[in-house]
C-alpha cells in the first residue's frame, strides 16, 4: 500500500469521523433542545465511523457492485464494531455509553435491528457515491497543504484520544495521588491540570449520561486468568489457533486426501485466523455464553462470515498471497468465503461456548499466578517474534517469485533457510495475488 493511498484512507477517515459527529449532535439537538457533543473525544469526530468507512473501502471493494452483499457486508461488520466499542467502553469504565434497550429486537442494548439495517444503508451510499465524490474533491485540494492538514489533524487526534482514554479510565478521581506525585509542580501547571480534567469529564458525562459518577472498585483477582481477563484470552488464542489448524489439517485429509500444512507461521502448527476468531468470539460472547444454542449458532455464522472474508482481503493485501480459495465450492462469496464455512463458524461458536470454554477456563485458571503470567508472557513473545519472521519469509517469498535477487542480509538467510520448496510445504495453497496495491479503491 502507496504512502499516498494511506493519505487518502487517512482523509476518509477524517471526514467521516466528521460527518458522523455531525449526525450524532444534530440527532442529540433536536431531541435535547439544547447543543451536545456527542463524540466520545472532544474534538468533532466519531471515530466509529471513521474506522467502519476506512475497513468497508478496504475489505468491500469487490461487494461494490452486487447490491445484496455489500449491503450484508456493511450492517454486519458495522454492527460488530459498534458492539465491540460499546463492550470495550463498558469494560474500561464499567457502564453504558448508549442503550438501545427501549428498541424492537435490541441485544442487550449495545446494537439492534433498525440501527444494523440503518448501517448497512449508509455503508452502500458511501462505497457507491461517498467516496468517489471525497476522492475527487481530495484531488482537487493542493496536494502538500492536504498533507500537511491531515498530519496536524492526526496529531491533534491522537491526543485527544489519550486525553479522553485517560479520563475513561477514572483520571478524575486520582487527583489525591496526582496532587502527591506532582506535589512540586508549580500552581499554575496544576491548575491547568485539573481545568481541563474537569472539563473533559463534565463534557463526557453530559454527552453520554449513563456513564457513572464513582469509580468502580476493582478487586484483586486470586485466581490466574479469572473470568474473561487479558490473560485468559491470551492463552484461548493459541489453543485456538492450535485447534484450529489441526481441525483444517484433518478436514484436508478427509476431503482431499492428503496431508498438507495449514499453519499461518513458519514455526509450529498455529492458525492465526482461528485464534484471533476464538479469542474475538470470547469476549464478545461471553456474556451470553448461556443463551440458546441457536442465537450462538446465527452470531456465530453471520459474524464468522464477515471475519472470514475480511481476513481473505487484509492478508492478500499485507502478504500479496491468496492462502485459501472456494470458488470451486457452491455459494461462495469471490472465492473468500461460502455458506458450509460460515456454518462451521456457528457451529464452532457454539461447540467452544458450551463445551470447549467451560472445561478450558477451569483448566487455565488451575495454573499458579505466577507462573501463568510467566509463560503467558513467553508465549506472547514466541508468537511476535514467530509471526514477524513469517511474514519476512513470505515477503521473500513474493519479491523472489518476481525474480529480484536478495539485496540484505536477511533476504539471504531466508532465501537459505525458507526457499520456495520449503515455504510450498508451510503454504501449500498460497498463490499468489496481483490484488496488492489496487485493493483500495482510493487511487
Amino acid at each position: 500500500m502507496s504512502l499516498e493511498v494511506c493519505y487518502r484512507l487517512l482523509w476518509l477517515f477524517v471526514v467521516y469521523s466528521f460527518l458522523g459527529w455531525m449526525a450524532e449532535t444534530t440527532v442529540a439537538i433536536v431531541r435535547n433542545k439544547k447543543f451536545i457533543n456527542r463524540g466520545a473525544l472532544n474534538g468533532p469526530w466519531c471515530s466509529v465511523y471513521g474506522v467502519a468507512a476506512v475497513l468497508t473501502t478496504i475489505g468491500f471493494k469487490e461487494l461494490k457492485d452486487t447490491w445484496l452483499f455489500l449491503f450484508l457486508g456493511c450492517a454486519a461488520l458495522y454492527t460488530l464494531i459498534e458492539w465491540f466499542t460499546g463492550k470495550l467502553l463498558e469494560r474500561v469504565n464499567s457502564h453504558k455509553w448508549w442503550d438501545y434497550s427501549d428498541k424492537k429486537w435490541n441485544l442487550d442494548g449495545y446494537i439492534c435491528l433498525s440501527y444494523s439495517v440503518l448501517w448497512g444503508v449508509l455503508g452502500v451510499l458511501a462505497m457507491k457515491y461517498m467516496n468517489p465524490l471525497l476522492i475527487r474533491f481530495y484531488r482537487w485540494l493542493p496536494s502538500s497543504l492536504i498533507r500537511i492538514a491531515l498530519l496536524v489533524l492526526l496529531i491533534i487526534y491522537l491526543a485527544d484520544l489519550l486525553g479522553s482514554v485517560l479520563i475513561a479510565v477514572g483520571l478524575p478521581h486520582w487527583n489525591k495521588q496526582i496532587d502527591q506525585i506532582n506535589s512540586g509542580l508549580d500552581t499554575v501547571s496544576l491548575r491547568l491540570r485539573n481545568w481541563l480534567t474537569q472539563r473533559m469529564q463534565h463534557r463526557m458525562e453530559k454527552a453520554y449520561p449513563h456513564m457513572p459518577e464513582k469509580p468502580v472498585v476493582r478487586t484483586k483477582p486470586t485466581v490466574f486468568a479469572q473470568g474473561c481477563s487479558f490473560y485468559k484470552l491470551v492463552m484461548l488464542f493459541f489453543i485456538g489457533a492450535f485447534v484450529g489448524d489441526i481441525v483444517e489439517t484433518i478436514f484436508c485429509r478427509i476431503t482431499e486426501g492428503h496431508w498438507m500444512s495449514r499453519s499461518s507461521v513458519i514455526w509450529g502448527p498455529f492458525s492465526i485466523v482461528w485464534g484471533l476468531g476464538m479469542m474475538v468470539a470470547t469476549a464478545l460472547l461471553y456474556n451470553y455464553r448461556d443463551r440458546s444454542d441457536g442465537f450462538l449458532f446465527g452470531v456465530g455464522t453471520l459474524f464468522g462470515g464477515v471475519y472470514e472474508y475480511l481476513c481473505s482481503v487484509f492478508t492478500e493485501i499485507v502478504f500479496g498471497k491468496v492462502f485459501w480459495d472456494y470458488t470451486g465450492i457452491p455459494f461462495n462469496l469471490g472465492g473468500r468465503i461460502n455458506l458450509l464455512f460460515c456454518f462451521f463458524w456457528g457451529i464452532a461458536a457454539v461447540l467452544w461456548l458450551k463445551v470447549a470454554y467451560p472445561f478450558l477456563a477451569r483448566l487455565i485458571e488451575k495454573l499458579p499466578m505466577r507462573f501463568g503470567k510467566i509463560f503467558t508472557w513467553g508465549l506472547i513473545v514466541f508468537m511476535v517474534v514467530n509471526m514477524a519472521a513469517s511474514s519476512l519469509a513470505l515477503s521473500r517469498y513474493d519479491t523472489r517469485g518476481q525474480g529480484k535477487e536478495a539485496e540484505f542480509a536477511w533476504e539471504t538467510w531466508m532465501d537459505e533457510h525458507y526457499g520456495d520448496r520449503v515455504m510450498k510445504k508451510i503454504y501449500p495453497k498460497a498463490k499468489t495475488s496481483d490484488m496488492v496495491g489496487t485493493t483500495v479503491p482510493v487511487e
